[in-house]
Order: C-alpha cells, then structure tokens, then sequence
C-alpha cells in the first residue's frame, strides 16, 4: 500500500521512522506543494492545506493525527463524503488533558493563583477557602476525553456536572443535555471546563450571554478549541469580576499574537496548546492497526460522522 504524508509542522522523518517499524509494508510518499504526488492509498495528515485537496480526493480514507478534525471538516464536500475521516481515539491525549485540567481546578479551588499574587506583592496572608460543595464542575462535551477528565476530578470529592448533545448517564455526575438543559447546566458550575468538539452549532458557544449565566466569580478553562469561546466578551466579563480568572491552552489565532490584550491581564493563565500533545508513537500505532483493519474488512473505530461534526 502506498500512504501519502503531511504535518503542518513539516517534521515527517520522525512519523516516517516510527511507520517504519509499525507499518513496515506500507511506502510513504512526503506531501509537497507545487508538486504532483503518485497515487496514494491513504493520507495520514494534520492540518492540510487547501492544495492537497486533489490528492486527499483519491484516497481510500484519511487519517488524522488528531482528536480534532474541524481542519478537515471545514472543506465541506471538497473531500468526498464517501472517503472516510478517520481520527485518533485517545492515543496518550486523555491522561495528559485530565492532567491539565485537574491542575487548573485545584490551583482555583486551593487558591494558588491568589496566592502567587500575593507572593509577588510580598503579603503574607491566609485566604479563607472555598467550600467544597460549592465548588461544582461542569464539563461541556462528555466525549472519551471529556469522561476521562471526570474520572481524574472525581476522587476529590466535587460536585460533577457534565453537559452533552444528546442523553448520557453516569455514575456520580449530574448530566444535562441539549439546548434546553444547558442553562441549568451553565447556573450551577462554579468552574466551566470546555471540551467539546468544534462544529457550526458549538462555535462562539461561550459567549457574554452563556458567560454570565455561570455563577459570580466563576472560573473558565478551555483546552478544546478557541473559537468555542467569544474572547472580546470573556475578557470583559473577568475585568467586571463576574468571571474569577480563567485558564486557556487554545485561541482563535495561534500562536497567540503578541498585540492580544490576553496577555496583560493577570487573570488569565496562558499555555501554548500544550494541555495534550499528540504522542507520536502511541498514534502511529494506532493509525498502523486502524489501516490493516481497513485492508482487511474488519471494523474501524473513530470515524468521523460528517453530520456531527466528530
């Protein structure tokens, strides 16, 4: 079989290394602008651009090295509908995102982040903590990594909520669902964590409206994608003291640029879309058995349905 291969980033030799020794059988072929390639099997892409659409037309299915497949989706019918999108199922990314998010819970709730204030203004001074029972999290979108991040919150003792598109059930979590119970959902989260997949209906979902239908001196953490948060009005709701602080690995624009009023304010904690890194070798794994099923008949897990959006 023949792969055609493109990153974003242009680092292919490591990929082509760990394919190597995982899909042995397979030829690879380095996706290059301006150049025609020979007919391929399968892509294995991330973010492509606009001018390998041709090629992508070809294929049998693609593969995206990433749990995130708006970069694709959003050439609508450019890529056939009858070629199957294929994403990454967990592959590392879950335990490293629970990872993130529980850090940024936890540094809210002991009140680190009030707490390196003080430090830098040299004050020595306990701060009354919050209670526990009033600490509800809400987790909007309750998808593989959406309930991995519930399954590492749920030993300290939080009251969970979580949030989805259609009914789901699960032990020790309050869940809501739909346009209609997502007001109830937004009024009793004190931190709102989102990890919902980017599609037309959830795009600028966080915005002033639903922003301040979140309690007084809320905290907001986004580690999905930036445009689900309507940022102009996010910064206006945490200068008003109704948004307490807010955490964010994503961002409209990336990387963030330098002009961006983020940056000076203090309340808002920035990393450079770090919360879960693609582990090269765990998703070249899962991709090399994800193709032989493929090859051979046999199911395929993680694809896309274009209709959802995920």
């Amino acid at each position: 079989m023949r792969i055609l291969l493109h990153r974003a980033d242009g680092r292919t030799e490591p990929w082509l290394k760990d394919f190597s020794k995982y899909l042995p059988e397979a030829e690879f072929e380095i996706w290059h602008a301006g150049e025609k390639s020979q007919p391929c099997d399968y892509a294995v892409v991330w973010s492509p651009p606009e001018a390998m659409l041709p090629e992508l037309a070809q294929v049998k299915a693609i593969f995206n090295t990433g749990a995130g497949v708006d970069a694709l989706l959003r050439y609508g019918d450019a890529i056939p509908r009858e070629i199957p999108i294929i994403r990454l199922g967990d592959a590392g990314m879950g335990l490293q995102m629970a990872e993130y998010v529980t850090h940024a819970v936890l540094r809210y709730f002991r009140r680190f982040d009030d707490y390196e204030r003080q430090a830098r203004a040299g004050i020595w001074a306990a701060l009354p903590p919050y209670n526990r029972e009033d600490f509800a999290i809400g987790v909007l979108g309750l998808g593989a990594l959406g309930m991995r991040v519930i399954e590492a919150l749920a030993p300290f003792g939080f009251p969970l909520r979580g949030w989805s598109r259609t009914e789901k059930r699960i032990d020790g979590v309050q869940c809501y669902q739909g346009l209609d119970g997502l007001d109830t959902f937004l009024r009793g989260s004190r931190v709102l964590v989102c990890m919902l997949p980017l599609t037309p209906e959830t795009n600028n979902l966080i915005d002033r409206s639903n922003l301040g239908k979140l309690p007084a001196g809320a905290y907001v953490i986004n580690v999905a994608r930036g445009a689900h948060i309507a940022e102009p009005e996010l910064l206006s709701l945490i200068k008003s003291g109704h948004i307490a602080a807010a955490t964010l690995d994503v961002f409209r624009n990336e990387p963030l640029p330098a002009q961006h009023p983020f940056w000076q304010e203090p309340r808002i904690t920035i990393t450079p879309h770090v919360s879960a890194l693609t582990l090269r070798r765990e998703s070249v794994q899962q991709i090399a058995d994800k193709i032989r099923n493929f090859e051979s008949g046999q199911p395929v897990a993680d694809i896309v349905d274009r209709n959802l959006g995920y």
